[in-house]
C-alpha cells in the first residue's frame, strides 16, 4: 500500500479534543462551513470537492468520487483516526496522526493509503500527494477548541 503523507502541521488544540470532533464527519461539516471566513481562498475551492454526512466523507479523486467511513477498529483514541473506502476501485485508508504535545497544542499529519496499481502511479502521484497536503494544512486551521 502506498502512503502519502503532509508535512507536521500544529493544531492549537489538545488531541483528545481533535479526536472526538473528527470521529464525527457530520460535526466536520458543520465546522468547515462555520470557519469558512478563516480558510483561505485556495482550501474553500478544494472543499466543494468534499462531502461529509453522517457516517462518511466523499472526496472527489482522480479515480471519481471515493467515500470513507470511519474504521473503528483501526482508529485508536487521541493517537489515530482512520477513515476506509468503503466503495472503491483500490483500497483506501484517509488517516489522521495525532500526537499530543506538552504545552496543550497538538502535532498532525493526514495521510492517504491505498494501492495504486504501477501503471497508474506516476498519473495521480502528484494529486494525491497535493491532496494529503492540502488535508493536513485545513485540519490546522480549524480551531476546534472554539467549537
Amino acid at each position: 500500500m502506498e502512503s502519502f503523507k503532509s508535512t507536521p502541521h500544529v493544531i492549537a488544540c489538545d488531541a483528545a479534543t481533535i479526536y472526538s470532533k473528527l470521529t464525527n464527519p457530520s460535526l466536520i461539516r458543520q465546522l468547515i462551513e462555520a470557519n469558512a471566513a478563516n480558510i483561505d481562498e485556495q482550501a474553500r475551492q478544494h472543499l466543494d470537492t468534499v462531502k461529509f454526512t453522517e457516517d462518511s466523507i466523499s472526496i472527489q479523486s482522480p479515480m471519481g468520487e471515493v467515500t470513507l467511513a470511519l474504521d473503528h477498529a483501526g482508529s485508536i483514541e487521541d493517537k489515530r483516526i482512520v477513515y476506509t473506502a468503503s466503495e472503491s476501485p483500490v483500497p483506501i485508508n484517509m488517516v489522521i496522526n495525532l500526537e499530543g504535545q506538552p504545552d496543550a497544542t497538538t502535532m498532525s499529519t493526514a495521510e492517504l493509503q491505498l494501492s495504486i496499481p504501477f501503471f497508474m502511479r506516476k498519473m495521480v502521484e502528484g494529486q494525491l500527494k497535493e491532496g494529503a497536503e492540502r488535508f493536513g494544512e485545513l485540519l490546522s486551521h480549524i480551531p476546534f477548541d472554539r467549537l
